[in-house]
């Protein structure tokens, strides 16, 4: 990713199935909440900081292909979102302050926690603690990218596409494809796909739930470079995003992730444990259940021993009455 290029960088499918997340034991489900929190932390700080929304793309952006060459456990959320939106106002031309930034992640960070909204005091030493953060993360940022922030972002080429298409009047496909850019940049398709297939494919998922039907003979998404699959790819990943809830109580800071994977490990272990203790539980049942079926075996086989001797007895007893008769037999025609 550190080759520059007028195109944005695409990630390989080696840097997205193993990332150094994963690689230090975060789940991909956790990894996948975590960019997405951030993600969203950047959108309203930035929002808070009245940026214009270029800068606030490129800082999702940049922050997103940042965690694909750190670790989550090595650089918080909180750190890396305050450095790439920091470092995203420069680059777009409209730099903040960092004492405002601070403060707005500050206030953020206390009102996801609910706690008593208070500003930072001017020389406290949390500001300061933040501000060193701040300027650690933008640091690494350029480093772990190759001091590569170019990020094309596909807006513009999103409302050329509308106007080729004579769309630009249809006010509910535009506002639509223009909040699926926006709503994307918490998922990793702009890290996946170039501009084009994402500007294509926000116009046709618009298109679809609009009802409105866009040229077929030949495709329209021909025109602009992009391939049906991918545009189908980049669709389900947008509308995956809505069907997503983010957990209560995510970690910000990286002392609050390692309690958070300490509390859920030992969670983990507790309902294996519990789990095994019921399996062995089910052994043991299913064992005295054996040993019950084989005493009732042993019964019956008694049972029939016992049921044998007596017609074994029964089959005697026969044999010496008619023995008796016999004799008896005998001895009247004897006497007569």
């Amino acid at each position: 990713m550190s080759n520059l290029s007028l195109q944005n960088a695409i990630l390989t499918y080696e840097q997205l199935e193993v990332t150094p997340s994963r690689k230090d034991g975060i789940s991909e489900d956790l990894e996948e909440n975590l960019r997405k929190f951030g993600c969203e932390f950047i959108q309203s700080a930035g929002i808070l900081l009245r940026l214009p929304q270029v800068a606030m793309a490129t800082a999702q952006v940049l922050f997103q292909r940042f965690f694909y060459g750190a670790s989550l456990r090595k650089f918080s959320i909180r750190d890396i979102g305050m450095g790439a939106l920091f470092l995203a106002s420069k680059v777009q031309e409209s730099p903040c302050k960092i004492r405002d930034l601070i403060n707005v992640y500050n206030y953020l960070i206390r009102r996801y926690r609910k706690l008593p909204i208070e500003p930072l005091e001017y020389f406290g030493s949390i500001f300061y603690e933040m501000k060193d953060a701040l300027v650690i993360a933008e640091l690494q940022i350029l480093k772990k990218l190759g001091f590569n922030v170019h990020v094309q972002l596909p807006y513009g080429l999103m409302v050329n596409y509308l106007r080729v298409l004579e769309l630009t009047e249809h006010d509910t496909i535009s506002q639509k494809a223009w909040g699926y850019l926006n709503d994307a940049l918490r998922t990793n398709i702009y890290v996946c796909y170039q501009p084009p297939t994402i500007a294509c494919a926000v116009i046709w998922l618009a298109a679809r739930i609009a009802q409105v039907k866009l040229p077929t003979s030949p495709p329209w998404w021909e025109l602009f470079d992009a391939e049906l699959e991918d545009i189908e790819n980049v669709s389900r990943h947008i509308m995956r995003l809505y069907a997503l809830r983010l957990p209560p109580n995510l970690p910000i800071t990286l002392e609050e992730l390692e309690s958070y994977l300490s509390s859920h490990n030992n969670n983990n272990t507790n309902n294996n444990n519990n789990n095994n203790n019921n399996s062995n539980n089910n052994n043991n049942n299913s064992n005295n259940n054996n040993n019950n079926n084989n005493n009732n075996n042993n019964i019956d086989n008694n049972n029939n021993s016992n049921n044998n001797n007596n017609n074994h007895h029964h089959h005697n007893n026969n044999k010496d009455n008619k023995k008796d008769n016999k004799d008896n037999y005998k001895k009247d025609n004897k006497d007569h």
